[in-house]
């Protein structure tokens, strides 16, 4: 999926909607943002990949040469509740405990025979991202809004005997957009937001490994680095 096409796609929706929402009209829930507190839940899917560094590592038994390179990218589901507490009437503070679902492709390339090697890495990240939000003013019933905040997760499929072994604990730094859509029943809230880990996540510690000649793919990487494109839709 191309996530600059979806920014460009979801951007042109929220401005479509206020825009073309010109003349005042019958608002929906006209008292739902009167509310101290905000309860929902989310729904969505998500892109997760890792950033590799490689370090040119030259085997001295072999003389192999190993690049990693994540080349595949699978959308994943996400799921989770959300807690909002307003603060003003355009800003507020959200909690949303969630579960991420995904899997990343790792492809290894000898530099040196041109051979290949695969690794799946499955992934159930865990976490509670806090964001602060900023909304426009409500006209109608859209109002688009920005957010910003951290996330600590740990992810709960750490399998070892892998090529690569990552560590489960990372933070993540978030920035988003989004827009209310006020409708009869209930509130609607698509989001885009993109997640950028702070960490090295690598684990170059491989006591794990019972087979040594895996150690080299390890060797070959100094850093991990773990992001994601998530889209979002939020019922309140």
């Amino acid at each position: 999926m191309n996530w600059k096409r979806l920014t460009i796609l979801l951007l042109l929706t929220c401005t479509v909607a206020v825009l073309g929402a010109q003349t005042r009209r019958v608002q929906n829930k006209p008292y739902i943002d009167l509310r101290r507190f905000h309860y929902g839940f989310t729904v969505g899917v998500h892109d997760q990949s890792l950033k590799l560094l490689n370090n040119g590592y030259i085997d001295p038994a072999t003389g192999r040469q190993w690049m990693a390179e994540n080349d595949n990218h699978g959308l994943g589901f996400n799921v989770g509740v959300l807690g909002e507490w307003k603060l003003t009437d355009y800003l507020a503070v959200r909690a949303i405990p969630s579960l991420y679902f995904g899997t990343k492709h790792i492809t290894f390339l000898d530099r040196t025979s041109g051979t290949t090697e695969t690794q799946n890495m499955k992934s159930t990240y865990i976490g509670v991202p806090v964001h602060l939000k900023v909304s426009a003013p409500r006209f109608n019933n859209y109002r688009p809004y920005v957010v910003a905040g951290v996330a600590p997760m740990y992810d709960l499929m750490k399998k070892k005997q892998e090529r690569l072994l990552t560590k489960p604990l990372n933070l993540f730094v978030e920035v988003g957009l989004g827009c209310d859509l006020y409708l009869p029943f209930f509130k609607l809230i698509p989001e885009l937001k993109f997640c950028f880990g702070l960490s090295n996540i690598l684990q170059k510690n491989r006591n794990d490994l019972t087979d040594r000649n895996l150690l080299i793919f390890t060797e070959s990487v100094d850093k991990a680095t773990a992001n994601m494109v998530v889209l979002s839709f939020y019922f309140e």
